[in-house]
């Protein structure tokens, strides 16, 4: 335990306010975000060295690593993909990387490719005929992929590698004879046997593009915008203006698909603006496969089925329980996809169109489950997914952005909290996919929201109740941490974003302004200083325990978020619980894997009482 605030790293606080839009803003710990400076590793090393004290008091840190290496050792295996007559799948063994298979062939095996384990498959797209394969490799979690193109058939390596390519999209035509991608933010062209690309379009943007199956149709969209392009005629993409578009391709049937938050519609190709309503949908949709005799439509807990020339409803694929389902796939008139929940792994199922059976097995574990609604400060109804015995020390969990909905998945984290007596809350709340447009501060207001209702109804205590949440789900964690830490006994934030006035001027910051706004707009800037929560920390105020935890080949959110804010937290916490800071030098965003939850959860174990 950290007996008083005298045991915390000296941190300097610079007396540094800058005007901005006529406000005046504090940045006394500007100097932490270069990792370089002497200044800025000393006390880094201090932080290592104080988390690795009070982590050796942890006696039950070692349990925690055991058990939830024996929850994750369930292996794993995805929707498969069918191309040119091949199965490709992605398979993970107990305690092993994935590697993507053609039918039962290992054919991208990471740790052979690199004996160290560093290096991931990020992503993988077949050729249509499927005689060749783009895949992308990171390393050390970087996410920084280069793109390499496979000849399946020989299994020699005859493109690449081409950087910048950060998990882009692949577009195959027909013949694989070349490939549309996007590299360093530019969609482009790239033949086989010309080094040269062409630029096709050229923005600073997150894309996907998707091409027909017969080559001729090609659908690039954007967060705000689509250009669709005739690839039978020499002209750049048109940008097709359609405010509420999300989604445009072309199916095996040849007509256009446009997917808006209100339902699908179809249309001619070749007229793209103009389309008809053809499915309403209830949810947001997360997949859509067309078969030869029907469609699906896929939630991201049910799937429905339509007949397929007018997308009248004819009923629901019959799933093992309220779960999560994965992907759509399909060929001729079978479709695949993924099944999981709170204590089920992962599972493939296969809907036969042609009988109407779905086949597959689920193994799972037996845990108390309950789906309990709470009201929002607004009055909009939300619901809770809990797993365990309500009553005791509860770890509450979330994320509420980027239209992003949490629903129940496998979780060897949870799970393993929850055998050990405590319950496990994940909260819906604004910015799922459900409320794509909320604000910010609604879903900090949700969150909040949530643990109260948990602490009023006697499912926990403010003594008992912890906070967890991980990447914007750190951001969410940090908010609620500054605007109501009486309400929490722990936190943990991991890779937050915490300086909401600098996000944009590292990692993808600069890409995320369609979500959070810029400081640069003046009516943004006031928006996000009003829930920052660097920004936000105020001096003599108890917060509770908090774990920050980043990471050093992070490239998604620079540590720096977590820096300041520890620092702004040491500085100003009246309470004798411990702020922390888990530094892992040689992970990456997504790659901290059983070590880092076995610590997150030995620190919210002791901190919520679960360990007592």
């Amino acid at each position: 335990m950290i007996d008083s605030v005298q045991s915390y790293p000296c941190a300097e606080r610079s007396s540094l306010v800058e005007q901005v839009h006529g406000r005046s803003v504090a940045d006394p710990y500007r100097w932490l975000e270069d990792s370089s400076t002497a200044e800025t590793k000393q006390w880094s090393t201090a932080q290592d060295d104080l988390w690795l004290t009070y982590a050796g008091t942890l006696s039950s840190r070692f349990r925690w690593k055991n058990r939830v290496r024996q929850l994750s050792d369930v292996g794993s295996v995805s929707t498969p993909v069918w191309r040119g007559g091949r199965c490709f799948t992605l398979r993970r063994e107990p305690g092993q990387q994935p590697v993507l298979f053609v039918d039962e062939t290992p054919l991208i095996d990471p740790k052979r490719l690199d004996p160290t384990g560093l290096t991931t498959l990020d992503a993988w797209q077949p050729s249509p005929d499927g005689t060749k394969l783009a895949y992308q490799l990171s390393r050390g979690g970087d996410e920084r992929s280069t793109l390499n193109i496979l000849d399946i058939t020989t299994g020699e390596l005859i493109d690449g590698p081409l950087d910048g390519c950060r998990y882009s999209p692949v577009a195959w035509l027909p013949d694989g004879s070349a490939f549309y991608y996007v590299r360093f933010c530019q969609v482009r062209r790239h033949h086989l046997d010309d080094p040269d690309d062409i630029t096709i379009l050229d923005r600073e943007a997150s894309y996907g593009l998707e091409l027909s199956a017969d080559g001729r149709w090609l659908t690039i969209c954007t967060t705000n915008d689509l250009w669709f392009a005739d690839l039978t005629k020499d002209e750049p993409p048109a940008h097709v203006p359609q405010d509420t578009t999300t989604i445009m391709s072309v199916g095996p049937d040849h007509r256009l698909y446009v997917v808006t938050a209100g339902g699908i519609h179809i249309g001619d190709p070749a007229r793209p603006a103009v389309w008809r309503d053809y499915i309403q949908l209830d949810a947001p949709l997360t997949g859509l496969a067309i078969l030869d005799e029907v469609v699906l439509t896929s939630t991201t807990s049910s799937i429905t089925i339509h007949e397929r020339e007018t997308g009248r409803r004819q009923g629901t694929i019959d799933l093992p329980g309220f779960g999560s389902v994965g992907s759509l796939s399909s060929d001729g008139n079978r479709a695949w996809f993924t099944y999981t929940d709170s204590v089920t792994p992962p599972t493939v199922y296969c809907y036969d169109a042609s009988t109407g059976r779905t086949t597959g097995s689920t193994s799972s574990r037996d845990a108390q489950t309950q789906r309990p609604s709470y009201t929002a400060p607004d009055g909009t109804e939300l619901e809770l997914h809990v797993i365990g015995k309500p009553g005791g020390p509860t770890i509450l969990y979330g994320y509420g952005g980027f239209g992003q909905a949490l629903t129940p998945t496998y979780s060897a984290f949870a799970l393993a909290w929850v055998e050990a007596g405590g319950a496990f809350v994940t909260a819906t709340i604004r910015g799922d996919a459900a409320h794509r447009d909320a604000t910010k501060q609604q879903a900090i207001d949700d969150f909040i929201a949530a643990a109260e209702y948990l602490i009023a109804e006697g499912w926990t205590t403010a003594d008992e109740l912890a906070i967890c949440g991980e990447s914007n789900g750190g951001l969410l964690v940090a908010a609620a941490v500054t605007q109501r830490p009486e309400l929490f006994t722990a936190a943990v934030a991991s890779a937050p974003l915490t300086d909401m006035l600098r996000y944009e001027l590292s990692g993808l910051g600069e890409r995320w302004t369609a979500e959070y706004g810029s400081a640069k707009n003046p009516d943004d800037f006031e928006t996000l200083a009003s829930y920052s929560p660097y920004h936000k920390v105020k001096n003599g105020v108890k917060y509770p325990a908090v774990l920050l935890t980043a990471f050093g080949n992070d490239t998604r959110v620079d540590p720096l978020h977590a820096r300041k804010m520890c620092a702004a937290l040491q500085h100003a916490t009246a309470s004798q619980r411990p702020v922390l800071l888990r530094f892992e030098p040689d992970a990456g965003h997504t790659t901290g894997g059983i070590n880092l939850a076995a610590d997150m959860l030995a620190f919210l174990a002791t901190e919520a009482g679960l360990d007592r």
